[in-house]
Order: C-alpha cells, then sequence, then structure tokens
C-alpha cells in the first residue's frame, strides 16, 4: 500500500491499482497542488468546506465513487465500493469557531490489505466515548496536528493513548503555502507527541505493508505532494 500526504487533510492512499482520495481541498484556496491522478474512491468529511469537500476537483474514472461520510455517518454507517468497507461516525468543527457557525462533519475508517485506516475528518472538539470507540483497532491514524480549530494537541495525545494505533500520520496543520493564522507548524506536533516517537519521511508517499508496522505507536510526518 501507498500513502501519499497532498496536504491538509488529503490523501492518496493506493492497493491493487484503487486509489482513494480522502478530503479533497480546492487548490486555489489552499496553495497545495492540484490532484494529479484519476480516483476510484473518492470519501469526503463533509460538504460545506472548501479545504474537505472538492470531489468535483479530483479527477474521476468512468467508475469512481464518491462517498460522503456524513450522510453514510447519519444512515446506513456502512458502505462498499471497490470492494472496500468504509463507517462513518458524525463528528463536528470547533464549537467555538471564530470565522463561522460550526458545521456537522464525519470521521472515517476502512481497511485496505488488512490494515485498518482511520480518518479524523474535520473533528474540533474532544472525542466522545462513542467516538473514541468508534476507532478501536485502529492501525494508521490519519490524525489532526494543527490545533485549532480542530482538536488540540492535548486531546490527540489522550485518543493515541486509548485507541493505540501503531502509526500516526499528521495533517491539517500549517504549511509554507497553506498558513491559517492560529494553526501550528508541525513542530508543536513533535514537541507534543514525544520527538523519540516520530520518524521524517522527507518525502510525502511512502509505501507500507502489515509487517512494517511497528509494535508500540509510533508516528512519521511527511511532506504536502
Amino acid at each position: 500500500m501507498k500513502i501519499t500526504w497532498y496536504g491538509q487533510a488529503s490523501f492518496g492512499i493506493e492497493h491493487e491499482n484503487v486509489l482513494i482520495v480522502t478530503d479533497p481541498y480546492d487548490p486555489d484556496k489552499s496553495g497545495f497542488k492540484p490532484f494529479p491522478k484519476k480516483a476510484d474512491i473518492i470519501i469526503k468529511s463533509s460538504s460545506s468546506d472548501d479545504f474537505h469537500d472538492n470531489d468535483h476537483l479530483v479527477p474521476k474514472k468512468d467508475n469512481s465513487k464518491v462517498i460522503d461520510a456524513l450522510v453514510l455517518a447519519q444512515t446506513s454507517k456502512t458502505t462498499t465500493s471497490h470492494g472496500l468497507i468504509f463507517k462513518a461516525i458524525e463528528a463536528m468543527e470547533n464549537l467555538d469557531h471564530d470565522t463561522h457557525d460550526p458545521n456537522q462533519n464525519a470521521m472515517y475508517r476502512f481497511n485496505i490489505n488488512n490494515i485498518e485506516i482511520g480518518h479524523m475528518g474535520d473533528m474540533g472538539n474532544n472525542f466522545s466515548e462513542e467516538q473514541m470507540k468508534f476507532f478501536e483497532g485502529i492501525d494508521i491514524l490519519l490524525s489532526h496536528a494543527g490545533g485549532f480549530p480542530v482538536i488540540s494537541l492535548e486531546e490527540l495525545n489522550r485518543i493515541v493513548n486509548t485507541v493505540k494505533p501503531k502509526l500516526v500520520i499528521p495533517m491539517h496543520f500549517r504549511t509554507l503555502c497553506f498558513k491559517p493564522q492560529k494553526m501550528y507548524f508541525i513542530n508543536s506536533f513533535i514537541e507534543s507527541f514525544g520527538n523519540h516517537r516520530i520518524q521524517f519521511a522527507c518525502t510525502s508517499s511512502i509505501e507500507i505493508k502489515p509487517s512494517d508496522l511497528p509494535d508500540q505507536t509510533k508516528a512519521i510526518v511527511l511532506d504536502y505532494l
């Protein structure tokens, strides 16, 4: 399996010629690059956020499927596409958002090559017991790392210590091309998570298989594409 961080909350996850794109941003508004490949599956946590819901900006194939995770969380909670199972749970932007009323969104998880992957969507508040339980058994956590307006670093540590993912891949933090005023650069995550538990890929993509996952929780920091 190949994981590429495009930027913000968007990843490309490839396995056996199936490409999943998560939470697509708007390149013109974010400064990140346009999406380079046609996706088989696009899953978005929101239908009302310019940095999470731009499935129309991702190149598609004839049989591509778009999954709105919030709709999924509010209805069947589980769906299947290209032989993969997707599950979702409702979430909410930070209740003290300073630029607009908080919007509802969703967090989601799926399994590829016997690796359970969880994505935090646009969650901005402390996890409920139900949300914490939703992420039990996660191998790879695609996790917020920038603080406000998403979850705090203290809350991230609480989640990690409870759920115990094998690998944390940070996202949704301030970068040289995308600089929300109150969001942290990656150094704040490194200090909070513990430098001794972090590796730096020095690239936007990594290849990973089940046997590569560590026994105890580590983090790997990717460059954006």
